[in-house]
């Protein structure tokens, strides 16, 4: 008889950096390994059940058996390169089409999120005929070569490319001054950001944005001011691409996707992680015009991209969310989250702000100078790991906490979060 035994976590992290070498990241100070997953519950080797309020990448829960099966029943009967045709890769591409609001009625399939920005980035270029990118000060849009040297949130060999102005993204919970000053002073370093990459020769391409600047740590932007910075770009000659990886399929609960929380229709849109549950899968949602100028001018495709397989999981993600009402729930609950985590505040001097919208919410802490206190933030993130919540820390200070759990999280489970994390920093506090 055959037995399988999980080895240590101590073991396997040895065989890990023997494979993947040293560099390949892991949260928490003792690294976490986990043996299986149901809904918002992920089961550690340590036999321990952790409450994952952070993946959003199992968007309507983990081994959601809707999906599995979806995947399982279309490997039983078919994968093949896409460029045969196969209706379960058009009836995908329709429904989730139908999702968007015109002129946005066009798709590419593709693997990744990185793969998509990529792409969207070449057809901005390509409409636009000029090179230069938008993109916020503290961001990150994925891992090629060319989105690495725009990438301001992390850290890069490749320098900032020569075509790419960053912009700080004002932020109303740490800049005590009027709102319309400082729109104003945003709007102006926007201004000269583009009149910067006029003047050098690359012009405007294209605005890459988050529509809730997860990256950043969720800021509150003064209001106007993404619809002001789309303007300058438009004017200028570029186009507007939103990143919905992180804040599209009804995260922010008010609306499907990000960019409807302004009053824009980006001319690009890209999606990623959540498309497919975990299964590779990613997308550019475009216009009707800027698919036919991109596709009449290159022969291009994908083998592997929205494939038969990957279509049946996207599909069946969208009826879980549909049959399962969850971006109404994503709103009852972040709306909750919002009150609950207020009170938490209230009740802990370190605590500067509530931030965020829907199932994307997080708190970001100070010192009592008012500073950015990362290593509270830290703290709280490890201690919480202990009390079996996992959640995460983000911003340019590292101080904010990163709370952006499955759809399928509710109200049970907001109560859980809170109760212990409101557990946590009474400890901390006294410790």
């Amino acid at each position: 008889m055959t037995t399988t035994t999980t080895p240590t976590t101590e073991v396997l992290l040895a065989r890990r950096r023997a494979a993947l070498g040293p560099h390949s990241p892991t949260f928490y100070d003792e690294p976490l390994q986990l043996v299986s997953g149901e809904g918002v519950w992920l089961r550690g080797a340590d036999g321990v059940d952790y409450l994952d309020a952070y993946n959003n990448v199992p968007h309507v829960g983990h081994c959601n058996p809707v999906v599995v099966r979806a995947i399982a029943d279309q490997a039983a009967r078919l994968n093949i390169h896409t460029r045969y045709v196969h209706e379960t890769v058009v009836e995908y591409a329709e429904a989730l089409l139908g999702t968007f609001a015109p002129p946005l009625d066009k798709v590419f399939f593709t693997n990744s999120g990185s793969e998509a920005n990529e792409l969207a980035l070449r057809m901005a270029r390509q409409h636009t005929g000029s090179t230069g990118v938008l993109v916020s000060d503290f961001s990150y849009h994925g891992n090629t070569t060319s989105l690495a040297e725009l990438t301001t949130g992390l850290t890069v060999k490749e320098r900032q490319g020569t075509h790419v102005r960053a912009l700080r993204v004002p932020d109303l919970d740490t800049d005590g001054r009027p709102e319309e000053t400082v729109l104003a002073e945003a709007l102006a370093a926007a201004r000269a950001a583009v009149a910067s990459l006029r003047d050098a020769g690359h012009g405007i391409s294209a605005f890459l944005f988050d529509p809730l600047f997860s990256t950043e740590g969720l800021p509150r932007v003064p209001s106007g001011y993404v619809e002001a910075v789309a303007a300058l770009v438009r004017d200028a000659g570029g186009v507007v691409v939103a990143d919905e990886v992180q804040s599209g399929f009804g995260r922010t609960g008010t609306r499907l996707w990000g960019h409807e929380l302004f009053d824009i229709t980006p001319e690009l849109v890209t999606l990623g992680k959540p498309m497919g549950n975990g299964h590779p899968l990613g997308a550019v949602v475009t216009t009707d015009a800027l698919l036919e100028e991109f596709g009449s001018a290159n022969l291009y495709f994908n083998t592997f991209a929205g494939n038969p397989v990957s279509a049946a999981a996207g599909a069946a993600v969208l009826r879980e969310m549909a049959d399962r009402e969850l971006r109404a729930g994503a709103l009852k609950v972040g709306d909750r989250a919002r009150t609950l985590l207020g009170e938490v505040a209230a009740n802990h001097p370190g605590v500067n702000s509530v931030r965020g919208t829907g199932l994307f919410f997080g708190l970001d802490f100070t010192d009592a100078e008012g500073r950015p206190d990362a290593a509270l933030t830290r703290r709280v993130v490890e201690d919480m790991r202990r009390r079996g919540v996992l959640i995460s820390r983000v911003g340019r200070h590292e101080n904010v906490l990163k709370i952006r759990p499955p759809l399928v999280f509710g109200h049970d489970h907001l109560t859980l979060l809170v109760d212990r994390l409101a557990e946590c920093l009474t400890a901390l506090e006294t410790a």
